[in-house]
């Protein structure tokens, strides 16, 4: 029963998760980000049939589109068989990918803590208010946080699993065959990749020379240039050329792979143990920019753990992780180099020009306090956690022999990062969801001081004590879990006009089911802010209008609208609230009748 304990504890979170998964609302980001899913699925088709991507700057281009193609592809799949709308089916896959976040978390914290402390952590990590709203409904930033759980998880393993005591040895002969392959499959293959607008502009320019009489390779092989458009030459000419390129890259790889197994067993057999890790690590690096991040960390890891001879293993899982990273993002396709900095410049800043309410005031997000993130962690998050987690670093520091390893990781992963936020005043809103991926070692030293209690009574009693006010946030909140404020600061009560609610406006899906229940037929509904996030769960009939569209009513029957911007005051301030969503004693939505 005790070998067994950790996973029937998990299973049960797990189990109460999919109890609830059809019960939250869509988010702000969720349409532009399915318009951007179809888009860069399209291009799978496209690019080998027509050589064009038809993905933009202004379609999110910059934002990496695996998870969201994964969800997309998976949603509409899962609709065939399960009896729930595509909105629903998309949370439950965000919710199964948070807890594959929350497994990996789990293998993490059992490579430094002992069982019973690292399930504990997990427990800890796992049942947070806010991020227990967000596994549901947030599209970008928790799958983003369980894909860099798994790079972690699977990249540690990987190559903690390498056997590097004994080099791989190759005569003089092998070794010099093997590099000149390694570097023409780099040079050649890389560069057909890289250089592709180059090369498409190259093919235009010759079939324009063709057209006007001059003699190139195009002349020769066209018999009538001038039958179809340049254009249409191009196009042909181009397609051809990633026809090749795919069946030349495809055979020089295996060439090299054969040439690898021929000399040394040994090097195929590495290469397969890292390459889950190196994959995954590339998804995510696709999912956000930031994804190399866990790269570094890894490398960091291997290299203290293993010395040098990881390095040729770590060139090997970085190019796994730029090809994998590479074939999922479209967008890169045709200026790959260019438009993956483009794309790092644009994240880095988190662009919104939006207004941010932090403690009662306005803020534009690029001119926030340095408090800002301090204050939200320490209020966000439950109060156990940072008790325990200073009590963590303070027995890990004393126990700096054992503890080492996690003490630098840890600080690599959270503090390094965390200072930087806070200092080079990066643009944040929406609180701190965007950095959710370097929270987790807090959690990790919060374990180190349930370790700390050699009692496993105690132990356990502690653990216990310290999930409480999550699991009595995340009972109390729901579904809006991600409005969770501590007693610090009074919990959303307090914390109602101070900071921010429920920005991305969940609440109106039960907004929609009280109109449904309550409008006549045909009703004109006013519905403030996003009002897509109203009409997925409107009725039909309900005729609903919003300062997103030109088209007006003479009047309304309900207007709706959500507290953020004090909106819930200053929309049709005169009209009668009919009815309140609130939680905790903050209101999230009003719906007024004028």
């Amino acid at each position: 029963m005790k070998k067994h304990l950790p996973a029937i504890i998990l299973a049960c979170v797990f189990i109460a998760g999919l109890l609830t998964f059809d019960q939250y609302g869509e988010s702000w980001d969720d349409r532009s980000l399915q318009k951007y899913a179809e888009k860069s699925i399209a291009a799978y088709t496209t690019f080998p049939q027509e050589g064009v991507v038809n993905i933009a700057r202004e379609d999110l281009g910059f934002y990496g589109p695996f998870f969201v193609m994964l969800t997309d592809i998976l949603s509409k799949s899962l609709s065939t068989i399960l009896p729930f709308s595509l909105p629903d089916l998309r949370h439950l896959i965000y919710y199964l990918t948070y807890f594959a976040g929350v497994l990996a978390f789990h293998s993490i914290a059992k490579r430094w803590l002992s069982d019973i402390p690292a399930l504990g952590a997990t427990l800890l990590f796992a049942l947070q208010p806010v991020f227990w709203g967000h596994a549901f409904m947030n599209p970008k930033d928790t799958p983003f946080l369980s894909l860099f759980l798994l790079s972690l998880s699977f990249g540690i393993q990987a190559f903690d699993a390498l056997k590097l005591d004994s080099p791989i040895s190759l005569p003089p002969s092998s070794k010099r065959t093997l590099t000149l392959l390694t570097a023409l499959w780099l040079v050649s293959v890389f560069g057909l990749f890289i250089f592709t607008q180059a090369i498409h502009t190259y093919i235009e320019t010759l079939v324009l020379s063709a057209q006007a009489g001059n003699t190139n390779l195009f002349s020769f092989i066209a018999k009538d240039i001038n039958a179809v458009s340049a254009e249409t030459y191009t196009q042909r000419y181009f397609v051809l050329f990633l026809q090749l390129r795919t069946y030349y890259s495809l055979l020089v790889t295996l060439a090299l792979l054969f040439t690898c197994r021929r000399l040394n067993y040994q090097l195929l057999i590495t290469l397969v143990t890292i390459l889950p890790s190196a994959i995954i690590l590339g998804l995510s690096t696709s999912t956000r920019i930031l994804g190399p991040f866990a790269g570094i960390i890894i490398a960091y890891d291997a290299f203290r753990t293993k010395g040098k001879q990881t390095i040729p293993v770590l060139f090997v899982y970085a190019t796994v992780a730029i090809i994998a990273a590479y074939l999922s993002w479209p967008y890169l396709w045709m200026n790959p180099i260019p438009r993956f900095f483009e794309s790092l410049r644009e994240m880095s800043l988190y662009p919104w020009l939006g207004g941010v309410i932090f403690n009662g005031e306005l803020y534009q997000s690029t001119n926030l306090p340095v408090t800002y993130l301090p204050v939200l962690l320490a209020l966000q998050l439950t109060e156990p956690v940072w008790l325990l987690s200073l009590a963590g670093w303070v027995a890990a520091i004393q126990n700096k022999k054992k503890k080492r390893a996690l003490i630098e990781v840890a600080s690599l992963w959270f503090v390094i990062p965390l200072l930087a936020f806070i200092f080079m005043r990066v643009a944040l809103y929406d609180n701190f969801r965007q950095i959710l991926f370097i929270l987790p070692p807090i959690f990790l030293m919060a374990g180190v001081a349930f370790e700390a209690i050699k009692n496993v009574k105690w132990q356990a009693a502690l653990i216990v004590a310290s999930l409480l006010p999550g699991v009595i946030g995340i009972l109390t909140l729901h579904p809006y879990e991600y409005v969770y404020y501590n007693q610090f600061v009074g919990g959303a009560r307090g914390a109602d006009g101070r900071y921010e609610m429920d920005y991305w406006a969940t609440s109106y899906r039960e907004a929609a089911d009280y109109v449904n229940s309550a409008a006549a037929p045909n009703a004109n509904i006013w519905v403030e802010g996003p009002a897509q996030l109203f009409s997925l769960f409107a009725r039909a009939d309900l005729k609903i209008y919003s300062s997103g569209e030109s088209k007006r009513a003479e009047r309304y029957d309900y207007v709706v609208t959500f507290t953020r911007y004090n909106f819930d005051e200053t929309v049709y301030p005169d009209a009668e609230i009919v009815h309140k969503i609130e939680r905790n004693g903050a209101i999230l939505t009003v719906i007024k009748k004028p």
